[in-house]
């Protein structure tokens, strides 16, 4: 199976889990599949158009999906000394909002996730619900509900959670093995 991880990340997380799911989806894989992880920036629609499935994810800023104020409010918090923030490498560049609006038509199987601080989800928000309808808008089938994944109110991965990330990676194989034998 060829899968493609795309994340957003700020602080890591989001980059972390995005590891982690691929690492779920490639064991026991066997065969020639490949299991690319690949932040926003660099999923071009070449890198996508021989997927089996594509996953994205991102952070869960202010209810939902990033924006650019939120992004750069994020940084901002970073570049601060007390934070004890570190930026995610790829964090300054565009994130997945601007990403949906320029990939062009995917179509295929596709999963959503998000990073968000734990808490009920009807405080927090989820990045994932957004992200799952633009991937439905872009012509995709989810093969599984969207996910969250949980951060300390300090922005560090709650325990277990990259484990958690891995076996939900893990169903969305499974999943796909479903979705090919079904006709």
């Amino acid at each position: 199976m060829n899968a493609v991880v795309v994340y957003e990340s700020m602080y890591g997380n989001t980059h972390l889990i995005a590891d982690a799911v691929a690492k779920g989806l490639g064991d026991g894989s066997g065969g020639d599949g490949e299991v690319r992880v690949v932040a926003v920036d660099d999923a071009e629609p070449d890198r996508l158009r021989h997927a089996d499935i594509v996953v994205v994810g991102g952070p869960t800023h202010v209810h939902g999906m990033s924006r650019e104020s939120t992004r750069k409010a994020a940084i901002e918090a970073a570049e601060k000394p007390e934070s004890g923030l570190t930026l995610d490498p790829d964090a300054e560049g565009p994130g997945l909002r601007d990403w949906f609006d320029s990939v062009g038509e995917l179509g295929g199987a596709a999963a959503a996730f998000d990073t968000r601080i734990d808490a009920p989800a009807a405080i927090t928000g989820r990045a994932s619900k957004g992200i799952a309808k633009k991937l439905r808008h872009l012509g995709c089938t989810l093969v599984v509900e969207p996910e969250s994944f949980l951060v300390t109110k300090e922005s560090h991965l709650e325990p277990d959670e990259e484990a958690r990330a891995r076996a939900w990676g893990e169903g969305l194989r499974v999943a796909m093995r479903h979705e090919t034998m079904t006709p």
